[in-house]
């Protein structure tokens, strides 16, 4: 029992000792990382640094996401320009007189009738 005690004693003495060296060159040594203070928040310490790890992560995934989106928002306003502008141009080439014109200058050899189309019936019924 007298043993435990000096060991008991041993150990507070030895954790005085390094409160008392605790300096900056102990730091920059390392030496400050081997004192049992420190080794006994070491967890903390690695459940800290890994959640740092994923709060950065997290940062980069969501900054890599609002790129992404601001892209597609720039390539939906150029999609909805074209489409507007190709709409208005099938809407331009579908007229009538245009029709002519084409026909006209591609030499296709059609031509607009002389007479309106007819209905077509079947002893009574129309078709």
């Amino acid at each position: 029992m007298g043993i435990k005690n000096n060991i008991e004693f041993i150990d507070q003495e030895q954790e005085q000792n390094e409160v008392r060296v605790f300096t900056i060159r102990s730091l920059f040594s390392g030496s400050i990382l081997t004192q049992s203070r420190v080794v006994k928040q070491f967890p903390y310490i690695l459940f800290l640094v890994g959640l740092a790890l994923i709060y950065i992560g997290n940062r980069f995934h969501a900054e890599r996401i609002v790129r992404k989106l601001s892209n597609l928002q720039v390539e939906v306003k150029d999609l909805c320009s074209e489409q507007i502008t190709t709409a208005s141009e099938l809407m331009n080439i579908s007229r009538p007189s245009e029709v002519i014109k084409l026909v006209n200058r591609n030499n296709i050899g059609l031509s607009l009738p002389e007479k309106p189309p007819e209905m077509l019936t079947k002893k009574g019924k129309k078709l």
